[in-house]
């Protein structure tokens, strides 16, 4: 067992020397050094090749597939000498105590009932499902219908004090707006990320009095995912919420009774007779140049949904920590279980959605860092949760935040791991939101240990922190960080970029996701390692993770 005494005299010794957080040094060689020489990639193959098979059918929340890795995941737990965590109490051949069951409420549209008509000057055209726009579902209700004038706002980003808004001198009150994903490339990429989430972007419309949206996309958005290829998933999968204690849907705005998703194409014709055409839209907003106008134009929006609902778990297990005074502390692994089941592929006759990447992978590197623990336990207590419905909106972690199974004041720090891509030799790691916190030298160091670089976000368009399950955490004042692989090969031949956005153009959630991916299995055991160690060096830390002074999030989020 490692003592937090018996880290610190290791330190004293081994120090290597030179960031520091605040007085205990981090960058120092690891006690762990013949424990992480059991890393065998043979492990994290065997777990990501169950994970992703055929017959768990994707591992859609709420179906056999999911329920089965579950199982999977808590056996694992078990094995690796971990206590449960859904009951910290309880016994752990009890397999309820593994698990924490989120009520879900699932909503799917009726696709025989959409309809969008446009009123302009007295005359109505009615567009086409699919061909013309996608339509969303409603939480709540059966039924809804709503007609109102349309009103471009852009990003739909109001930020005063960074001195930009779409809002000003626009009045959408009883209005549908228009806009844009994303938001103004000029934000640093903690504002970027904060503004452009759909969340946010609603609170703003619903205190402004909007009462619907018509979602508009972007260049980058049309190259990323065309139309046709949108169109094929738009009303096939059922949406999802996590249900409170009182039996409301997490995440709704009763007062936008309507909304949908419409093609460039559209887009350039409706807006072909207002102020402002499309195509100067999309310049306006490339250039993070607000250009809000009403667009002479009402639309009508219908739509039926129907409604059920369902269980599925987190799975949580605990090591517990080795030293009393640290020991009802906890630092939390989080890794998505969850992947998006099955979608019709005619052109290849492969209909699972395998999620071998996303995120097969990431538990697997979450099993095997489990197994390190269980077997030499650090000072604090460290979590591992598997998390559901990622892929239906954060909703198992966000239902944990909300209903910790250990008191949310006592967790310090949270670690996420989700779609880590190892398509060639890996160089360099990307630590979302290290740099919010003092977590940041923590990762460098732990980086470093394997040879690692530390890069900057190289994706902020894809406003990726605000997209996984640490994001949860950071919204209840939880230092977090979300560690990928970076852009950079250590082969010269390959082009680590060009494999990465190949990878999410063309099998991010599609059924060439599985095995048949190039895996290089070395930089997986040297990335789990460099995993293993950021918990170790957080959870023997005698001082909590802090996040840095005038920080963004920390602003909003923090404690104080």
């Amino acid at each position: 067992m490692i003592t937090r005494t018996s880290w610190l005299l290791v330190v004293a010794f081994v120090l290597v020397a030179c960031t520091e957080l605040r007085d205990v040094p981090v960058r120092v060689a690891d006690p762990l050094v013949g424990p992480l020489t059991d890393i065998d990639a043979k492990f994290l193959h065997a777990h990501v090749a169950w994970l992703s098979d055929d017959k768990r059918q994707g591992r859609m929340t709420g179906e056999p597939g999911y329920d089965a890795s579950a199982a999977y995941v808590a056996a694992q737990f078990r094995e690796f000498g971990l206590q449960p965590g859904a009951d910290p109490d309880g016994n752990p051949d009890d397999d309820d105590a593994w698990f924490q069951q989120v009520p879900l409420v699932r909503y799917q549209l009726n696709t025989e009932t959409p309809s969008v008509v446009i009123h302009r000057n007295d005359k109505d055209r009615e567009l086409i499902y699919r061909e013309h726009y996608g339509m969303s579902p409603d939480k709540v209700r059966e039924t809804n219908s709503v007609r109102a004038d349309v009103v471009y706002v852009g990003y739909g980003v109001h930020a005063p004090e960074f001195s930009y808004s779409d809002y000003d001198g626009i009045d959408v009150r009883g209005k549908i707006v228009a806009l844009f994903g994303g938001a103004p490339s000029t934000f640093s990429h903690a504002q970027r990320a904060y503004y452009a989430s759909s969340r946010t972007k609603a609170q703003e419309a619903v205190a402004r009095g909007a009462i619907g949206s018509v979602g508009l996309r972007s260049r980058r958005i049309q190259e990323q995912t065309p139309w046709e290829r949108f169109k094929q998933l738009t009303g096939k999968r059922p949406g999802m919420a996590w249900v409170s204690e009182t039996g409301a849907a997490s995440g709704y705005f009763p007062e936008l009774k309507g909304g949908i998703v419409i093609s460039a194409a559209t887009a350039t014709e409706l807006f072909a007779a207002s102020p402002i055409s499309f195509e100067q839209a999309l310049d306006a907003a490339a250039a993070d140049t607000p250009a809000s106008t009403p667009l002479d134009f009402e639309v009508t929006l219908s739509r039926q949904t129907s409604h059920d609902r369902i269980e599925s778990p987190n799975v949580i297990g605990i090591v517990r920590g080795s030293d009393p005074e640290f020991a009802d502390e906890f630092v939390v692994y989080t890794a998505h279980l969850d992947h998006v089941g099955i979608s019709p592929a005619p052109e290849t006759d492969d209909d699972i959605n395998n999620g071998a990447y996303d995120n097969a992978m990431g538990i697997s590197i979450m099993l095997e860092t489990a197994k390190i623990f269980g077997e030499h336990p650090p000072a604090r207590s460290v979590m591992f949760v598997a998390v559901t419905a990622e892929e239906r909106g954060l909703l198992g972690s966000d239902y944990f935040a909300h209903y910790p199974t250990v008191p949310m004041a006592n967790i310090v720090a949270n670690v996420n791991l989700d779609m880590p891509l190892f398509l060639y030799p890996i160089a360099d790691l990307v630590a979302f939101g290290s740099e919010h916190s003092s977590l940041e030298p923590v990762v460098e160091a732990a980086a470093e240990s394997e040879g690692f670089s530390l890069t900057p976000n190289p994706l902020p368009e894809e406003n990726l922190f605000v997209r996984s399950d640490q994001y949860s955490f950071v919204k209840k004042g939880i230092p977090a960080i979300y560690l990928i692989p970076g852009f950079t090969s250590s082969d010269p031949e390959i082009d680590g970029e060009a494999q990465f956005r190949e990878h999410l153009k063309d099998h991010y959630h599609e059924p060439s996701d599985d095995l048949t991916r190039p895996v290089d299995w070395e930089s997986v055991v040297r990335f789990t390692r460099s995993h293993i160690r950021i918990g170790y060096y957080i959870a023997n830390d005698a001082a909590r993770p802090t996040w840095n002074e005038g920080d963004f999030f920390g602003e909003r989020f923090g404690p104080n």
